[in-house]
């Protein structure tokens, strides 16, 4: 089975999210990334030094420097036509790209899973995690999320990946990035931190 992986970047370097979901993805097989944006060389290069890894899918172009749904989605399916699943990061954007992949592909999205226990067959859960389920999908084409801190990281180096450029969809005119205000912090992201302390009655 190929995967393709979307890689989560911020143009410079791969986050920890990616990482989690390309051990995700090596459980199912053959691991491929996809790196969507503008100037992004060195992302893919960096993308290519992760264990496991065995192509680097690059596109290149300013359609996809904000990562707008409506143009990376196309672009993803465009690639479905030589892979047997796809799998996002349970993050903002990944959980805004796989639910327009899934439907473009008519299949089922299988949402956040913890575990892959086959080729078909995964955890997930439900009642606002207060119990899993075990859920198996006839669907020929996987559109998955990874709930990050369900999977170890894997190691950021150590990989010999191919790098290759694939056509781009483009944009498709359905949406514009107006501007976005970003609150800057000294923590960690919450899907990045290695320690996290909760709390409650």
């Amino acid at each position: 089975m190929k995967t393709l992986v979307w890689v989560e970047h911020d143009h410079q370097s791969v986050k920890d999210a990616t990482l989690s979901t390309v051990t995700a993805a090596a459980k199912l097989g053959e691991v491929h990334l996809l790196v969507a944006g503008k100037g992004v060389s060195a992302v893919a290069e960096a993308a290519a030094q992760i264990e496991g890894v065995g192509k680097v899918h690059v596109a290149d172009d300013a359609a996809y420097e904000h990562f707008l749904a409506e143009n990376v989605a196309p672009l993803v399916v465009q690639l479905m036509d030589s892979h047997d699943a796809v799998l996002f990061p349970a993050t903002t954007t990944g959980k805004n790209v796989a639910p327009r992949v899934a439907a473009a592909l008519d299949v089922m999205q299988i949402s956040d899973i913890l575990s892959v226990e086959g080729a078909d067959t995964f955890t997930r859960p439900i009642y606002a995690g207060n119990a899993i389920a075990t859920v198996q999908t006839s669907d020929s084409k996987l559109v998955i999320t990874v709930r990050g801190t369900a999977f170890d990281k894997a190691a950021a180096t150590g990989g010999s990946g191919t790098v290759e450029a694939v056509p781009v969809a483009g944009d498709k005119g359905l949406s514009t990035f107006v501007g976005s205000e970003i609150a800057t912090s000294e923590r960690p992201e919450l899907t990045s931190a290695k320690i996290i302390v909760s709390g409650g009655r």
